[in-house]
């Protein structure tokens, strides 16, 4: 229960968040760029620190970093609610990422420690999965609803959730032994930092200037700082990104489509979740009611995909999602504010959620196929990590797009309630603009995908090895 809750919360966290935006920016008065951080901090934090986060439990024991994970993500939802400015809110969310990065993937190792292995371990695994599904739904609703009252609501709800987590925690989970390793903090930390410079130096170019000395600065300190990160991971003892499991050509351009695919699905749900309230005027209800249907979508996707993932090449696959997805988004970049939910939203929302749905269930398979038992958990792991930095590295690009446009266009940097008319059509069209951008990298997460040269069988097999390695982890 304490396992499948803390993912339930982690993922409701995301889903709600990109719903009170809208709300955030008004109350707060946030610029386009500080509303986009509100939810990169947040990944960045999560991604960067993830690969380290799950080593730090086998470091100093899984259910003692559990605890402080759960105890962290608690504490900063606590910081996200009393947030009084763009500064702080933005603090307290790279904090609960870090603490979502330390808990998240030392639950899913407690999971086959605290179970015995057979039908209960199984059982097990597929709740704490099954969670992913639930909270996305859950949250659309929940979230809207909450955000609807305050959307300081969305976060304070996780504190009573966190503390009974941890209550619980203590007595029903099994501490593991600590293993003495090495561990890459260097690496996470340039990583993660070098990151975030570059998202800096993209997003706040557009409103300061390409040309300032602080975007200036700001990205190339970035590029030093990852260029000293890959220096590092050559020469760790135990880097938190092993350049071995990149020796497969096939497994770069399954990153790589990872990576484009991520990026469309993250920026994705930012804007279209903007467009609905601050263009065509919803209500956060509302606005997560309009989700489910991609919620259904997806879900219809991937069921499809994983029937004939082992009978058809992976590629192919992807592609046809891609498409999907690209044709979907090309649609969306063409609405404006006399667009209508039923007339011109559904369909789109629905075969966007299909596409992403049908693309996202070969490519971790392909990641694993052909590596050993041993192997796949890491490769799982980068692949969350590459899906979930794709979000914010792409954020900001696309947001520096759409805050351009919206500009060009006689528009203004600030909250939508204090805008006029025509500065609410010109942040309509950079709505909509970020769009075209979002169908970009769809379009190459699905061509990128025709490098891929897997055949079903070599799937096939890496599905079974998953299912091994899941059920003799230990």
């Amino acid at each position: 229960m304490v396992l499948g809750g803390l993912q339930l919360m982690v993922v409701l966290d995301g889903t709600v968040a990109n719903l009170a935006l809208a709300k955030v920016q008004d109350d707060l008065g946030l610029s386009d760029a500080g509303r986009n951080w509100v939810v990169v901090s947040y990944a960045l934090a999560f991604g960067g620190l993830m690969l380290l986060g799950g080593r730090i439990g086998d470091r100093f024991g899984r259910k003692r970093m559990f605890v402080v994970g759960v105890g962290l993500f608690t504490l900063s939802s606590l910081l996200c609610g009393l947030a009084f400015d763009e500064g702080t809110l933005i603090a307290a969310r790279a904090l609960q990422g870090t603490g979502a990065a330390i808990a998240s993937p030392t639950a899913l190792a407690l999971v086959a420690t605290t179970f015995a292995p057979g039908p209960v371990r199984n059982q097990a695994i597929a709740i704490y999965a099954a969670m992913t599904g639930v909270g996305s739904i859950t949250g659309l609703i929940v979230g809207g609803a909450l955000t609807q009252v305050s959307w300081r609501w969305i976060f304070l709800i996780n504190v009573p959730i966190g503390i009974a987590i941890v209550v619980f925690a203590i007595p029903a989970l099994r501490e593991t032994a600590p293993h003495k390793l090495e561990l890459d903090v260097k690496g996470a930390i340039l990583a993660t930092i070098g990151c975030t410079s570059l998202v800096f130096g993209i997003s706040e170019g557009p409103e300061l200037g390409w040309d300032s000395g602080a975007v200036i600065g700001s990205l190339a300190l970035g590029l030093l700082l990852l260029a000293a990160f890959l220096f590092v991971e050559r020469t760790a003892t135990n880097p938190i990104l092993p350049f071995s499991l990149f020796g497969d050509r096939d497994r770069v351009f399954t990153f790589a489509s990872i990576f484009f695919a991520g990026a469309s699905l993250f920026c994705t749900t930012v804007y279209v979740a903007q467009f609905v309230q601050n263009i065509m005027g919803y209500t956060p209800l509302k606005a997560g009611l309009a989700f489910i249907p991609f919620a259904v979508g997806l879900g219809i996707g991937s069921a499809l995909a994983s029937k004939v993932v082992v009978r058809i090449e992976p590629r192919w696959l992807v592609l046809i999602g891609g498409v999907i997805m690209t044709v979907g988004l090309l649609y969306g970049s063409t609405l404006d504010g006399d667009a209508t939910y039923l007339r011109d939203l559904l369909l789109p929302v629905v075969g966007i959620g299909f596409g992403v749905g049908f693309a996202v269930v070969p490519l971790p398979l392909c990641a694993v196929a052909g590596v050993g038992e041993t192997e796949i958990g890491p490769l799982t792991a980068i692949t969350q990590v590459a899906q979930t930095l794709s979000g914010p590295l792409a954020l900001a690009v696309i947001g520096a797009m759409a805050t351009s446009k919206t500009l060009s266009e006689g528009g203004t940097n600030g909250a939508p309630s204090e805008m006029n008319p025509m500065q609410l059509t010109a942040l309509g069209n950079g709505y909509t603009f970020a769009l075209l951008g979002c169908a970009v990298c769809a379009a190459i997460a699905g061509l990128v995908a025709l490098f891929i040269r897997l055949t079903p069988a070599q799937v096939a097999q890496a599905q079974a090895a998953t299912e091994a390695a899941q059920q003799h982890a230990v």
